[in-house]
Protein backbone atom coordinates (compact mmCIF):
# COMPACT_ATOMS: atom_id res chain seq x y z
CA UNK A 1 0.00 0.00 0.00
CA UNK A 2 1.20 3.34 -0.64
CA UNK A 3 0.91 6.96 0.28
CA UNK A 4 -1.26 8.77 -2.43
CA UNK A 5 -2.30 12.54 -3.34
CA UNK A 6 -5.34 12.90 -5.43
CA UNK A 7 -5.46 16.92 -6.58
CA UNK A 8 -8.82 17.26 -8.66
CA UNK A 9 -12.17 16.14 -6.75
CA UNK A 10 -14.40 16.41 -9.84
CA UNK A 11 -16.80 13.79 -11.13
CA UNK A 12 -14.08 11.35 -12.62
CA UNK A 13 -11.45 12.40 -9.33
CA UNK A 14 -14.11 12.00 -6.78
CA UNK A 15 -14.68 8.23 -6.84
CA UNK A 16 -10.97 7.25 -8.35
CA UNK A 17 -9.60 8.69 -5.13
CA UNK A 18 -12.34 7.06 -3.20
CA UNK A 19 -11.44 3.70 -4.88
CA UNK A 20 -7.86 4.43 -4.12
CA UNK A 21 -8.79 4.97 -0.41
CA UNK A 22 -11.04 1.74 -0.33
CA UNK A 23 -8.16 -0.60 -2.04
CA UNK A 24 -6.04 0.43 1.06
CA UNK A 25 -3.69 3.27 0.34
CA UNK A 26 -3.71 6.30 2.58
CA UNK A 27 -4.94 9.21 0.16
CA UNK A 28 -4.21 12.64 1.03
CA UNK A 29 -7.08 14.47 -1.55
CA UNK A 30 -6.65 18.33 -2.36
CA UNK A 31 -9.70 20.57 -4.62
CA UNK A 32 -9.60 23.83 -5.59
CA UNK A 33 -13.11 24.04 -3.82
CA UNK A 34 -12.53 22.94 -0.49
CA UNK A 35 -16.20 22.22 0.19
CA UNK A 36 -15.97 19.35 -2.26
CA UNK A 37 -13.08 17.94 -0.33
CA UNK A 38 -14.26 17.95 2.88
CA UNK A 39 -17.42 16.25 1.73
CA UNK A 40 -15.13 13.45 0.34
CA UNK A 41 -13.16 12.88 3.73
CA UNK A 42 -16.34 12.76 5.88
CA UNK A 43 -17.69 9.74 2.83
CA UNK A 44 -14.14 8.14 2.55
CA UNK A 45 -11.53 8.95 5.69
CA UNK A 46 -8.12 9.76 4.49
CA UNK A 47 -7.22 13.54 5.00
CA UNK A 48 -7.40 16.75 3.19
CA UNK A 49 -4.65 19.28 2.22
CA UNK A 50 -4.94 23.24 1.58
CA UNK A 51 -2.67 23.55 -1.37
CA UNK A 52 -1.20 20.57 -3.76
CA UNK A 53 2.01 20.72 -2.12
CA UNK A 54 0.92 20.34 0.62
CA UNK A 55 -1.20 16.97 -0.67
CA UNK A 56 2.22 15.91 -2.16
CA UNK A 57 4.59 15.92 0.42
CA UNK A 58 5.44 12.51 1.92
CA UNK A 59 3.70 10.52 -1.03
CA UNK A 60 4.98 7.94 -2.74
CA UNK A 61 2.20 8.74 -5.94
CA UNK A 62 0.50 12.04 -7.15
CA UNK A 63 -2.58 11.77 -9.05
CA UNK A 64 -3.96 14.22 -10.99
CA UNK A 65 -7.89 14.60 -12.78
CA UNK A 66 -8.47 18.18 -13.36
CA UNK A 67 -9.47 20.66 -16.23
CA UNK A 68 -7.66 21.94 -18.66
CA UNK A 69 -3.93 22.54 -19.80
CA UNK A 70 -3.90 25.94 -17.27
CA UNK A 71 -5.58 23.84 -14.80
CA UNK A 72 -2.53 21.29 -14.80
CA UNK A 73 -0.15 23.38 -14.51
CA UNK A 74 -1.63 25.53 -11.53
CA UNK A 75 -1.58 22.54 -9.62
CA UNK A 76 1.77 21.46 -10.41
CA UNK A 77 3.64 24.57 -10.65
CA UNK A 78 4.70 27.68 -8.46
CA UNK A 79 5.45 27.41 -4.54
CA UNK A 80 1.90 25.72 -3.96
CA UNK A 81 2.62 23.12 -6.78
CA UNK A 82 2.83 19.71 -6.30
CA UNK A 83 5.88 19.70 -7.56
CA UNK A 84 7.12 22.00 -4.99
CA UNK A 85 6.25 19.56 -2.28
CA UNK A 86 7.45 15.91 -4.04
CA UNK A 87 10.75 14.54 -3.41
CA UNK A 88 12.59 12.78 -5.87
CA UNK A 89 11.63 9.33 -6.74
CA UNK A 90 8.06 10.20 -6.30
CA UNK A 91 5.57 9.54 -9.63
CA UNK A 92 3.53 11.91 -10.80
CA UNK A 93 0.09 10.64 -12.40
CA UNK A 94 -2.17 12.83 -14.62
CA UNK A 95 -4.81 11.53 -15.80
CA UNK A 96 -6.46 14.94 -16.79
CA UNK A 97 -6.92 14.98 -21.05
CA UNK A 98 -4.64 18.15 -21.95
CA UNK A 99 -2.54 18.48 -24.98
CA UNK A 100 0.91 16.24 -25.71
CA UNK A 101 2.21 19.98 -25.48
CA UNK A 102 1.50 20.70 -21.99
CA UNK A 103 2.64 16.94 -20.79
CA UNK A 104 5.93 17.28 -22.43
CA UNK A 105 6.51 20.72 -21.04
CA UNK A 106 5.28 19.26 -17.29
CA UNK A 107 7.62 16.33 -17.68
CA UNK A 108 10.77 18.17 -18.31
CA UNK A 109 10.10 20.01 -15.33
CA UNK A 110 9.44 16.89 -13.34
CA UNK A 111 12.59 14.88 -14.48
CA UNK A 112 14.48 17.91 -13.31
CA UNK A 113 13.17 17.42 -10.14
CA UNK A 114 14.10 14.27 -10.23
CA UNK A 115 10.56 12.89 -10.01
CA UNK A 116 9.20 11.14 -12.58
CA UNK A 117 5.55 11.76 -14.87
CA UNK A 118 3.21 9.55 -16.59
CA UNK A 119 0.60 11.37 -18.24
CA UNK A 120 -2.59 8.43 -18.27
CA UNK A 121 -5.78 10.30 -19.78
CA UNK A 122 -8.62 7.95 -19.18
CA UNK A 123 -11.75 6.95 -21.03
CA UNK A 124 -15.13 4.87 -19.62
CA UNK A 125 -16.65 8.27 -18.08
CA UNK A 126 -18.46 8.80 -14.68
CA UNK A 127 -20.00 5.22 -14.71
CA UNK A 128 -16.74 4.09 -15.26
CA UNK A 129 -14.80 5.96 -12.45
CA UNK A 130 -17.73 5.13 -9.69
CA UNK A 131 -17.12 1.32 -10.70
CA UNK A 132 -13.78 1.03 -10.97
CA UNK A 133 -13.78 0.39 -14.51
CA UNK A 134 -11.64 3.12 -16.41
CA UNK A 135 -9.65 2.41 -19.13
CA UNK A 136 -6.43 4.42 -18.89
CA UNK A 137 -3.80 4.79 -21.75
CA UNK A 138 -0.44 5.83 -20.87
CA UNK A 139 3.21 7.32 -21.85
CA UNK A 140 6.37 7.63 -19.84
CA UNK A 141 9.19 5.81 -18.53
CA UNK A 142 9.03 1.93 -18.15
CA UNK A 143 10.17 1.89 -14.73
CA UNK A 144 7.62 4.99 -13.26
CA UNK A 145 4.82 3.48 -15.51
CA UNK A 146 5.57 0.19 -13.91
CA UNK A 147 5.37 1.38 -10.28
CA UNK A 148 2.38 3.56 -10.89
CA UNK A 149 -0.12 0.81 -12.80
CA UNK A 150 -0.72 -1.47 -9.43
CA UNK A 151 -2.03 1.55 -8.06
CA UNK A 152 -3.81 2.98 -10.99
CA UNK A 153 -5.50 -1.03 -10.90
CA UNK A 154 -7.61 0.79 -8.26
CA UNK A 155 -10.07 2.36 -10.25
CA UNK A 156 -8.98 0.86 -13.46
CA UNK A 157 -10.22 -2.43 -15.75
CA UNK A 158 -7.37 -2.06 -18.33
CA UNK A 159 -3.87 0.07 -18.04
CA UNK A 160 -1.58 0.03 -20.91
CA UNK A 161 1.69 1.65 -21.28
CA UNK A 162 1.85 3.32 -25.45
CA UNK A 163 5.48 4.84 -24.98
CA UNK A 164 7.31 7.98 -24.01
CA UNK A 165 6.05 10.66 -22.33
CA UNK A 166 2.92 11.97 -24.61
CA UNK A 167 2.28 8.73 -26.20
CA UNK A 168 -0.92 8.69 -23.36
CA UNK A 169 -2.52 11.91 -24.70
CA UNK A 170 -1.96 11.10 -28.27
CA UNK A 171 -3.98 7.66 -27.71
CA UNK A 172 -7.00 9.68 -25.82
CA UNK A 173 -7.16 11.67 -29.16
CA UNK A 174 -7.69 9.03 -30.78
CA UNK A 175 -10.41 7.70 -28.55
CA UNK A 176 -11.86 11.05 -28.69
CA UNK A 177 -11.84 11.21 -33.10
CA UNK A 178 -13.37 7.38 -32.98
CA UNK A 179 -15.93 8.54 -30.51
CA UNK A 180 -16.64 12.11 -31.95
CA UNK A 181 -17.62 9.68 -35.21
CA UNK A 182 -19.54 6.86 -33.70
CA UNK A 183 -21.78 8.96 -31.51
CA UNK A 184 -22.67 11.29 -34.88
CA UNK A 185 -23.16 8.13 -37.25
CA UNK A 186 -25.58 6.63 -34.42
CA UNK A 187 -27.50 9.84 -34.02
CA UNK A 188 -27.91 9.87 -37.90
CA UNK A 189 -29.00 5.97 -37.82
CA UNK A 190 -31.97 6.38 -35.04
CA UNK A 191 -33.04 9.98 -36.48
CA UNK A 192 -33.27 8.14 -39.66
CA UNK A 193 -35.35 5.33 -37.63
CA UNK A 194 -37.73 7.57 -36.49
CA UNK A 195 -38.25 9.56 -39.43
CA UNK A 196 -38.87 6.13 -41.13
CA UNK A 197 -41.45 5.04 -38.76
CA UNK A 198 -39.31 2.41 -37.40
CA UNK A 199 -39.18 1.44 -33.65
CA UNK A 200 -36.33 2.70 -32.40
CA UNK A 201 -35.17 0.12 -29.86
CA UNK A 202 -36.44 -3.05 -32.15
CA UNK A 203 -33.73 -1.59 -34.03
CA UNK A 204 -31.06 -1.57 -32.25
CA UNK A 205 -32.33 -5.44 -30.98
CA UNK A 206 -31.61 -6.50 -34.66
CA UNK A 207 -28.28 -4.66 -35.25
CA UNK A 208 -26.73 -4.21 -32.44
CA UNK A 209 -25.17 -7.71 -32.02
CA UNK A 210 -23.97 -7.18 -35.57
CA UNK A 211 -21.50 -5.01 -37.73
CA UNK A 212 -22.87 -1.73 -36.38
CA UNK A 213 -22.98 -2.38 -32.71
CA UNK A 214 -20.49 -0.11 -30.54
CA UNK A 215 -20.31 0.81 -26.62
CA UNK A 216 -21.98 3.75 -27.54
CA UNK A 217 -25.07 2.10 -29.49
CA UNK A 218 -25.54 -0.31 -26.21
CA UNK A 219 -25.14 2.11 -23.36
CA UNK A 220 -26.53 5.33 -24.94
CA UNK A 221 -29.36 4.50 -27.56
CA UNK A 222 -32.33 3.86 -24.78
CA UNK A 223 -31.68 8.01 -23.37
CA UNK A 224 -30.75 9.09 -27.01
CA UNK A 225 -34.73 7.96 -28.15
CA UNK A 226 -36.20 9.26 -24.74
CA UNK A 227 -34.35 12.71 -25.64
CA UNK A 228 -32.36 12.28 -22.49
CA UNK A 229 -28.90 13.51 -22.18
CA UNK A 230 -27.76 14.08 -18.47
CA UNK A 231 -25.93 10.95 -18.54
CA UNK A 232 -21.98 11.31 -19.87
CA UNK A 233 -19.43 13.42 -20.47
CA UNK A 234 -20.34 16.87 -21.45
CA UNK A 235 -20.27 18.78 -24.82
CA UNK A 236 -18.04 21.30 -23.39
CA UNK A 237 -15.81 18.91 -22.65
CA UNK A 238 -15.62 17.12 -25.85
CA UNK A 239 -15.28 20.62 -28.02
CA UNK A 240 -12.18 20.76 -25.36
CA UNK A 241 -10.74 17.70 -26.51
CA UNK A 242 -11.70 17.60 -30.19
CA UNK A 243 -9.95 21.12 -30.05
CA UNK A 244 -6.86 19.32 -28.84
CA UNK A 245 -7.36 16.44 -31.65
CA UNK A 246 -7.42 19.41 -34.50
CA UNK A 247 -4.26 21.30 -33.18
CA UNK A 248 -2.42 18.40 -32.78
CA UNK A 249 -3.35 16.94 -36.75
CA UNK A 250 -2.26 20.27 -37.71
CA UNK A 251 1.32 19.86 -36.26
CA UNK A 252 1.84 16.73 -37.43
CA UNK A 253 0.82 16.40 -40.34
CA UNK A 254 -2.74 14.43 -40.44
CA UNK A 255 -5.91 15.35 -41.42
CA UNK A 256 -9.45 15.28 -39.62
CA UNK A 257 -12.32 16.17 -41.90
CA UNK A 258 -14.79 14.37 -39.90
CA UNK A 259 -13.73 14.94 -36.60
CA UNK A 260 -13.51 18.83 -37.72
CA UNK A 261 -17.17 19.00 -39.03
CA UNK A 262 -18.39 16.79 -35.78
CA UNK A 263 -17.05 19.27 -33.73
CA UNK A 264 -18.66 22.32 -35.97
CA UNK A 265 -21.94 20.44 -34.94
CA UNK A 266 -20.99 20.33 -31.12
CA UNK A 267 -20.97 23.70 -31.70
CA UNK A 268 -24.67 23.94 -32.76
CA UNK A 269 -25.99 21.85 -29.44
CA UNK A 270 -24.20 24.63 -27.29
CA UNK A 271 -25.81 26.81 -29.63
CA UNK A 272 -28.87 24.92 -28.28
CA UNK A 273 -28.00 25.47 -24.99
CA UNK A 274 -26.62 22.20 -24.85
CA UNK A 275 -23.47 22.49 -23.15
CA UNK A 276 -23.88 20.47 -20.26
CA UNK A 277 -25.68 18.01 -22.00
CA UNK A 278 -23.81 14.51 -22.60
CA UNK A 279 -22.22 13.68 -25.60
CA UNK A 280 -25.08 11.55 -27.15
CA UNK A 281 -27.20 15.26 -27.79
CA UNK A 282 -25.68 15.07 -31.05
CA UNK A 283 -29.11 13.72 -32.16
CA UNK A 284 -30.90 16.76 -30.55
CA UNK A 285 -29.52 18.67 -33.40
CA UNK A 286 -30.64 16.77 -35.71
CA UNK A 287 -33.96 16.68 -34.32
CA UNK A 288 -34.31 20.64 -33.84
CA UNK A 289 -35.67 22.25 -36.89
CA UNK A 290 -33.22 24.56 -38.51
Amino acid sequence: MAKVAFLGLGVMGYPMAGHLQNSGHTVTVYNRTAAKAEKWVAEFGGQMAQTPKDAAEGCDFVMACVGNDNDLRAICLGDDGAFAGMAAGTVFVDHTTVSAKVTTELSAVAKDQGVSFVDGPVSGGQAGAENGQLVVMCGGEEGAYAKAEPVIGAYAKLCKRLGESGAGQMCKMVNQICIAGLVQALSEGLNFAEQAGLDGRAVVEVIGGGAAGSWQMVNRYETMIENQFEHGFAVDWMRKDLGICLSTADEIGATLPVTALIDQFYKDVQALGGGRWDTSSLIKRLRTPS
